[in-house]
């Protein structure tokens, strides 16, 4: 049986680890931004951030699929761990459209990234082929004196002062943020040597 085509929005990050706010967006994206699922696509490295501190690949991937049980809605991918690195998005979303031809995929992205996606490898194209959905991000408010292209689309959602940058340092620190994470997320984390 073909599976209905579905409206997918790609959730690309490091997760470094997943947290609330990622889960949050996510969320209000299935509920109330028109995505029949959000698919939280793991990066192995991202070409912008060589360098970066990050966990196990593996370890993050555990973590998402963690965060994601149990909301149907949620789908964790691994794909970008099969993939040439760097990984690039352009070659996530046509590899994904490779294998789901009948889908609609949405990139989701930060107003903070907005600004630099003509950077990104073969940002054209991907503007061309695909949509793209930019949420807010405090401070990275998205010029709209001019159209937006028409594949673009700003999305009012709540907007979260979460990173995880600031959930590793306060987990190494040893404080209790929990309510920062899904449960799942925070005992298996906690659990960890070190943290």
């Amino acid at each position: 049986m073909t599976p209905r085509p579905m409206h997918i929005g790609l959730f690309s990050g490091s997760f470094n680890p997943v947290h609330i706010g990622h889960l949050a967006l996510a969320n209000y994206l299935c509920e109330f931004g028109g995505m029949d699922e959000v698919w939280f696509v793991v990066s192995p490295r991202n070409p912008f951030k060589i360098g970066q501190e990050l966990m196990p690949d593996e370890l993050r991937l555990e973590l998402v699929r963690l965060a994601t049980h149990g909301y149907p809605r949620f789908r964790t991918s691994d794909i970008e761990f099969h993939l040439p690195r760097p990984s690039y998005t352009i070659h996530t979303l046509d590899r994904l459209r490779e294998l789901h031809p009948g889908h609609t995929f949405h990139l989701i992205i930060g107003s903070d990234n907005w600004p630099a996606f003509p950077r990104w490898h073969q940002a054209e194209r991907i503007l061309r082929e695909h949509h793209i959905v930019v949420y807010p991000r405090p401070g990275y408010p998205v010029d709209t004196s001019q159209p937006l292209p028409p594949h673009v689309r700003l999305v009012q959602s709540p907007v979260f002062d979460i990173s995880s940058t600031f959930i590793r340092q306060a987990m190494a620190q040893g404080k209790d943020v929990r309510y920062f994470l899904h449960p799942a997320v925070y005992e298996r984390l906690k659990s960890l040597p070190h943290g």
